[in-house]
Formats: structure tokens, sequence, C-alpha cells
């Protein structure tokens, strides 16, 4: 969960006031727009419903305080009378994760539709939601998977971005074992392909390491997403195949026999 640094200036104890609902509201659509966000998401971060966050962004419910706070600490921005907060500091990830600067690095926040092949079928497509957001209290960017069909096995992680190769790498660490996704400079459209090595679930205790092409894809450009396996016969196949096949086709990442 993010953190986040509030100014002196807010009252982080007391419900806002009347007058300050409207200014909040449009304060929280314009994170969500500029971070492309969905309210569905934000609501699964901030643990509430949707309900509650479309009642108080529509002004029919106010935001309480508890609401407030929890959305706060998930975007890592104050919303409450942020135009007298003083400005957070320039953050730097650490040295090994690239040293970037959340400035330059807004651009990947937000929320992708990622794909690759299915293990258990070549054919079929898996698709599942992937969030990146920054991190104030660590001071980088992290990542977390959603939507996952075998949520069992949902990864989240840190995110590295060094200049050097000018590639992104979304890294589970748990325990001494790795999972990781490299992708090449994203598109024009902020879409980004490249390669997914983790381990596949084999017979009884066995895990085999597996790698495959990866795509992901700003949910916003991808109509109506379904999520978990979509085989060859669904109607989604063809769209996600075009799209994941962009890895391979286009050189973002190569197979070598």
């Amino acid at each position: 969960m993010c953190g986040i640094v509030r100014g002196e200036s807010m009252n982080s104890t007391t419900e806002p006031t009347g007058t300050e609902h409207e200014a909040i509201a449009a304060r929280l659509r314009e994170e969500l727009a500029r971070r492309r966000i969905s309210r569905q998401a934000l609501a699964d971060m901030a643990r509430i419903s949707l309900s509650t966050l479309e009642k108080a962004l529509s002004g029919s419910r106010p935001f309480t305080l508890a609401t407030l706070v929890r959305i706060e600490d998930v975007l890592g921005t104050p919303l409450r009378h942020a135009e007298t907060a003083p400005p957070a500091e320039a953050a730097l990830a650490p040295e090994h994760m690239g040293s970037y600067s959340r400035p330059a690095v807004r651009w990947i926040e937000g929320e992708y539709l990622t794909l690759r092949p299915a293990f258990s079928d070549p054919e079929a497509i898996y698709a599942y939601r992937t969030l990146i957001l920054w991190d104030d209290d660590a001071g980088h960017l992290r990542f977390t998977e959603h939507d996952r069909a075998d949520s069992a096995f949902t990864q989240a992680g840190y995110v590295s971005m060094p200049n050097l190769s000018g590639h992104t790498y979304l890294v589970t660490s748990e325990e001494g074992q790795y999972r990781m996704i490299m992708l090449g400079r994203g598109t024009r459209e902020r879409r980004m392909f490249g390669l997914l090595t983790t381990l596949q679930a084999g017979s009884g205790s066995q895990l085999l390491p597996v790698a495959c092409p990866i795509a992901l894809v700003p949910m916003d450009q991808m109509p109506d997403p379904q999520f978990g396996l979509i085989a060859s016969n669904n109607l989604h196949h063809g769209a996600c195949r075009e799209m994941l096949d962009q890895a391979t086709g286009n050189d973002f990442c190569r197979w070598y026999g």
C-alpha cells in the first residue's frame, strides 16, 4: 500500500466540510484520468465499495474521513487542501532499480491488460490486470496483479527501469525466489511488449522454469476486456492474439533454439 506525506496545513483528523467535497471530487477525477486508473481499480486497492466511490464522486454522498485516508494512501497524493500542501521533494528510486525519478516515469503509471500464452494450451491466451503505481514510502514504482483466474499465483513486486538497457523490469522477489517480466521501450500508445520468465507447476511439487512473450496494454485501449483463459474460439481471442504477437513480430523479444 502506498504511503503519503501530508502537508502541515492539512487537518488529517477532521471530516471535510461541505464546501470541500466538490474540490476533492474534482481532484480525484483528475488523478484517475492522469494515471489512467479505473474507478473499480481504485475501489479495489482502497478496499472500499465501488458504489461508495461513485456516490462520493457524483456528490450524492459526502466523502468520509476514513474513505479519504484510504484513497490518499493508495494514490500517495493529498486530496484535502491539496492547493496549500507544500510540494513533495523529488524522489529517486534506489540505484539497483535504475535511480529513476518520479516525474520521469509518470507515463508508465496506470492500469494494464496483461496478455501471455496459456501454459496449458498454446493456442489459448491468459489475460489479467496489472497496476503500476508509485510507492511514496518506498520511493519507487510497484506493480500488483489482479483478476487472475489462478489467484494463488498472483504476483506483486517492484519496477526497475535502468538507463543502460532502456528496458523495464517487473520483478517479484520472495525468499530468494525470482520471477521477472522484461519489457522493451513503450510505444507511442504506451503499450509494452517483452518476455516473462517464471516457474510453472509440474507434476507433484515439481516447478519448471518457463518463458513466454507478454504484452501490457493500457486498459482503456482494449474495450470490454476479458480476464482468465481466452480459448481460440472466444470472440476476444483474435484481438488478443494480434496484440500479443507483436512481442515477437515487432522484435521486442526473440527465441533461440
